[in-house]
């Protein structure tokens, strides 16, 4: 008996490679979110360190004044920041749908192939049977003209 094969496995090889380049993909917009994630929080503690030292005892106009320029420029960063992590957000849904799909097609051509290998591995086993079957009644034979 021949062994089973997937007519279609090539294409399942390939819808594999696809959804593992897109979870790639995936994982790179993540990590360019997370990065951006990071460094808003940085500007942030930044921004609340700066501004409790604004005030404090011994800055003289001049030096609050560099402390109001330092919070604004901060502020200008974390608004450019936000702005970006939008953008990446976006990116990365684009990119979990494209991972998706692709995830969705190759499980589509899994469960076609385990149905396939169900029929055949069926298929084997009820030939193994008469087989046995056959020899089995052949041994009972061979007896009975004894």
């Amino acid at each position: 008996m021949k062994r089973f094969s997937f007519n279609l496995e090539k294409i399942l090889n390939i819808r594999a490679y696809r959804e593992k380049e897109a979870e790639i993909e995936l994982g790179r917009a993540v990590g360019v979110l997370t990065a951006l994630e990071q460094e808003i929080k940085s500007v942030a503690a930044s921004r609340s360190q700066a501004a409790s030292c604004r005030f404090a005892r011994g800055n003289g106009s001049d030096e609050i004044r560099r402390y109001d320029l330092y919070i604004r420029r901060l502020d200008a960063e974390r608004d450019r920041l936000l702005k970006e992590a939008a953008e990446a957000e976006l990116k990365v849904e684009a990119a979990r749908q494209v991972f998706f799909e692709a995830s969705r097609e190759r499980k589509i051509l899994d469960k076609l192939k385990e149905k396939r290998q169900r029929e055949y591995r069926k298929v084997v086993l009820s030939e193994e049977t008469r087989t046995l079957d056959d020899i089995a009644g052949g041994l009972a034979a061979g007896k009975a003209l004894l």
